[in-house]
């Protein structure tokens, strides 16, 4: 693959990036203005996945009759639509009306990424991938944060799909290259099976578990590590806090960056098994009763490094464990099984924690990075992998 196309796609996945955290960053001020509770955030968030979800789960029908460039176009261009939508929205009803662009944009363009650079790049360029999300979802809240002290929030979503606008812009510029790239010539894709046939595969439906319990940990961290340090540690700033919210980010970009340099030499399933490995320490860091918070910390950074090649090296692994034939419909079953983790299984969290207190966070992470890689095992000897 040429390195231009390499970086188009590069560029197409931080665009992927820069509308997720758009929601949470401008939230409270677009709370004030609504003049709504601040949980109804969580129905613009839901609503927004179930559209991804559904372009997932449509994801290789459309891979089979459209090609990999234009469903990246396409995508891309729905996003900015979404953007646009919300950045003029004057109540909050109006931001049901383009939730649909804005989450079904998403779900095809990362199916169809991830299929293509599955079955076409290697491990390191699947990580390196995933690390252009988080830059993506690292740029946004800066731009919300310029826009609400320069501006107003709705400015930050126009000037997001600015941004967007223009990447679109290079991708339909790069058409030609993906035609001049002799792998993008796969015309297998037009005899690609469906979501019931790779549903009977042996192996697939315990690796969709397993994807479900990975992304249900990392979202639950997403969400909750902010809170675990205020209800646990007393001698803790709400500040600190709230900055420790993005260790579990930084260590998945830094699992992944590192995963980048070492998966070509170690493989997708011994970095599976390292990664939960680390993860499973920095779980137990976070358990141990220290009274200082910074062993907490340590956990979380290393319970997100750990999780950093889990994700991209399960989704590499579809087209060598299910053939390149089945690739599209097994990933867009895992991008669903995905979202499907990280939409629900926070909220569960909220619920337990509310009974049973948030000190009980590492514990339902030990459960989910159990069933992951329970699951991942099994399905490997299913497949037939020693």
């Amino acid at each position: 693959m040429g390195a231009l196309l390499l970086a188009v796609i590069y560029l197409a996945f931080v665009s992927l990036g820069l509308p997720d955290s758009l929601l949470g960053s401008g939230w409270p001020a677009m709370q004030s203005d609504f003049g709504v509770p601040s949980s109804y955030a969580g129905y613009v968030s839901m609503s927004i996945s179930f559209m991804t979800i559904i372009s997932a789960l449509m994801a290789p029908t459309i891979i089979k009759k459209v090609r990999t460039q234009w469903i990246v176009v396409f995508s891309v261009f729905l996003t900015v639509v979404g953007l646009i939508g919300f950045s003029c929205a004057s109540s909050y009803p109006m931001l049901f009306l383009f939730v649909i662009p804005y989450g079904f944009g998403a779900g095809s363009v990362d199916s169809a990424l991830n299929n293509y650079v599955a079955k076409h790049c290697s491990s390191s360029v699947m990580n390196f991938l995933h690390c252009f999300y988080g830059v993506g979802a690292m740029i946004s809240p800066y731009i919300m944060s310029l826009a609400l002290s320069k501006a107003h929030w709705n400015e930050g979503y126009r000037w997001t799909a600015y941004i967007q606008s223009g990447i679109m812009l290079i991708c339909l510029l790069s058409v030609p290259l993906w035609r001049r790239n002799a792998a993008v010539e796969d015309h297998s894709e037009h005899d690609s099976a469906g979501i019931r046939e790779a549903l009977r595969i042996p192996g697939v439906i315990p690796t969709l578990v397993a994807f479900f319990a990975y992304c249900s940990g990392e979202a639950t961290c997403f969400l909750w590590t902010s809170s675990y340090f205020i209800g646990t540690k007393d001698n803790i700033s709400a500040e600190t806090a709230a900055a420790f919210g993005s260790l579990i980010f930084g260590g998945l970009m830094l699992g992944r960056l590192i995963s980048a340099f070492v998966s070509n030499r170690l493989g997708d399933r011994l970095l599976i098994r390292a990664g939960i490995a680390v993860e499973a320490a920095g779980i137990l860091l976070i358990f141990l009763p220290f009274e200082s918070y910074i062993p907490a910390a340590v956990g979380f950074a290393a319970t997100g490094t750990g999780m950093g090649p889990v994700y991209p090296a399960i989704q590499h692994m579809a087209p060598i464990n299910f053939g390149k034939r089945n690739s599209a419909a097994v990933i867009g079953l895992q991008m669903a099984s995905a979202y499907m983790g990280s939409t629900f299984m926070p909220m569960v969290f909220g619920h337990i924690q509310q009974a049973a207190g948030i000190g009980i966070m590492p514990l339902y992470l030990a459960v989910f990075a159990v069933l992951s890689i329970g699951m991942l095992e099994f399905a490997f000897k299913r497949i037939g992998i020693e």
